[in-house]
């Protein structure tokens, strides 16, 4: 049934796992259903992250014309900025703009900036009442091994968030092969199976099939 309404969800794995394209398939069936929503990367610039968006078949440029998509490249000091001014620019935008879906790509950029385990929490908690005060389904993605983490930012995360899928890009003997697994997913009875699946035009596909080996 896909994500709860109004719900903060993270994706979390690996380089190369696909966090970003389930992300933005996400924010995509949100505008064929004729709601904005907005992306916010803390890595990758406008220019290319269109370009590889148009090859999974998606104009970014035409719907971001048609004001259905916004893009906003932000350092994360800057989201540490909003987060003090109490939503600043992003807020204005979301509300002015009415946007339902929003993507924070990728959080790890932010914890990073924050040395000691407990400044990592407290800089974690205000993002997340922020982003639940403004009623949108939002998307965290977080580059990483999320399982089985000590680091108490991570704890938050889990907390926190409403759903966790997790993403895996490993090796299968002489290829590598991806694999989504929902972890959690608050007032649901959600798959606790793994699951495979490929990238492709139009983004994600998961096999009919639950994968039942070992990774």
């Amino acid at each position: 049934g896909g994500f709860k309404r109004k719900s903060t969800n993270l994706i979390t794995g690996g380089t190369g796992s696909g966090k970003s394209i389930l992300a933005l398939q996400f924010l995509i069936n949100g505008i064929n259903k004729k709601e904005k929503c907005l992306y916010i990367s803390f890595e990758e610039s406008k220019e290319t992250f269109y370009t590889n968006a148009k090859k999974m078949g998606w104009d970014l440029e035409k719907l971001e014309k048609q004001k259905k998509f916004f893009y906003l490249e932000y350092t994360p000091k800057k989201v540490q900025t909003m987060i003090e001014e109490g939503g600043g620019i992003i807020e204005s935008l979301v509300l002015q703009e009415k946007i339902s879906r929003i993507i924070i790509d990728s959080l790890a950029s932010f914890v990073m900036l924050f040395k000691d385990e407990l400044k990592k929490r407290e800089a974690t908690l205000p993002l997340f009442n922020l982003l639940k005060g403004w009623d949108c389904t939002t998307i965290l993605t977080f580059e990483g091994k999320f399982k089985n983490s000590e680091s108490s930012a991570t704890r938050v995360l889990e907390f926190e968030s409403d759903s966790i899928i997790e993403l895996y890009f490993i090796r299968a003997k002489n290829e590598r092969k991806r694999y989504l697994e929902v972890i959690k997913m608050r007032g649901t009875k959600h798959s606790t199976k793994l699951h495979e699946f490929q990238i492709a035009s139009g983004g994600i596909k998961l096999s009919k099939k639950p994968f039942n080996g070992d990774i």
